[in-house]
């Protein structure tokens, strides 16, 4: 019987230099799962390997949410599932795990990594939906209810590392932002067809930045010609070319308007609104509810909800202060300084 030819060896695409640049050539860090010496030292020096991610606040997440055996349980922002599967580990044996996302490229890797865990579908139950419309899944299912509820307000890393999303103002990359990129607006086609007055509204309201009427104004005169992050980099430093700002503070700028497009192009304020209005229904009685927020308008918004529905009998707890990532957490990810966790109890 004759042999087998051997698989031919396939070398790695070369890059050059002497260090991957693209994102795409990021080889350690894309499969990690290869390099842990490698990935362990991105992680000591207090950065996030492209393509990884690095769950915030997760010891006092899983303190307040205190999952038990036997629990269902909801992360309504799966992400990368690192809360996720802290989750799905004190559930068991005999609980379950609904993870919700948006984000179908995300999702689909993310329930690959779960499942190769040792996660079927018994114990977790991926979804590719927004958390606005968490109030009918538990009636979908059969349920009277769920035991705890998560919402990581966050834009995953591998969401802001990958240029070709559009989220990131270090790398060059089309202007997207969308989660679902096969629905809605991008942000460049968002900033060809809105009026100057809107886009001051935007960025005033979604990012409280002093420099909006200046911002807006350049992004208007520059309208159909901002296509990539570069572009909207450019326009931004433009607006700001006689202010005399420090590099930092600039830098701040440009990170704050990234942030304000984001949240319009997602519609993430509205779709929190509608979570927080029907998150108590979802909830069991002694149900607790986490909600990691990352902008004061998020902050807001969870802490006037969390409140109303103490004062209306819904919650019978709720935070009295939001919780901040550790000091130590800080250092080592600083990704992590502005999460302000929120949490409640169903009466």
């Amino acid at each position: 019987m004759a042999e087998e030819p051997e698989t031919p060896h396939r070398r790695r695409p070369r890059y050059k230099g002497t260090h991957p640049r693209a994102f795409a050539e990021k080889y350690k860090e894309l499969n990690p799962e290869l390099y842990p010496e490698d990935v362990e030292k991105v992680l000591a020096r207090g950065a996030t390997p492209a393509g990884g991610h690095r769950s915030i606040c997760l010891d006092e997440v899983l303190e307040v949410l205190a999952p038990m055996p036997g629990e269902t349980a909801i992360d309504a922002t799966l992400g990368h599932g690192g809360h996720g599967l802290a989750i799905l580990k004190a559930i068991q044996p005999g609980g379950r795990l609904f993870g919700l996302d948006r984000d179908p490229r995300e999702l689909a890797l993310t329930v690959e990594r779960l499942r190769a865990a040792g996660f079927g579908e018994e114990a977790f139950s991926p979804r590719l939906m927004n958390f606005s419309g968490i109030g009918g899944l538990p009636q979908a299912e059969g349920l009277d209810g769920v035991d705890l509820v998560l919402a990581d307000l966050g834009v995953s890393s591998m969401q802001i590392d990958d240029p070709e999303r559009g989220f990131t103002f270090k790398r060059e990359g089309p202007l997207d932002m969308r989660m679902d990129q096969n629905r809605g607006e991008s942000a460049a086609e968002l900033l060809a067809a809105l009026p100057e007055a809107r886009l001051r509204a935007i960025i005033e309201e979604y990012s409280d930045e002093a420099e909006a009427p200046a911002i807006a104004r350049v992004l208007t005169q520059r309208r159909g010609r901002i296509l990539t992050t570069r572009d909207l980099v450019e326009a931004v430093r433009a607006a700001l070319e006689s202010r005399l700002n420090p590099e930092e503070e600039t830098r701040k700028i440009i990170r704050r308007v990234f942030q304000a497009l984001r949240i319009e192009v997602n519609g993430e304020l509205a779709a929190l609104d509608a979570f927080l209005a029907v998150l108590p229904s979802v909830l069991k009685p002694g149900g607790r509810a986490a909600v990691l927020c990352f902008h004061s308008g998020e902050e807001g918004r969870v802490e006037r909800s969390f409140r109303e529905g103490l004062g209306q009998g819904l919650y019978s707890r709720v935070a009295e202060a939001a919780i901040r990532p550790s000091a130590e957490e800080r250092r080592r990810n600083p990704r992590s300084s502005s999460a302000r966790l929120r949490w409640a109890v169903r009466a």
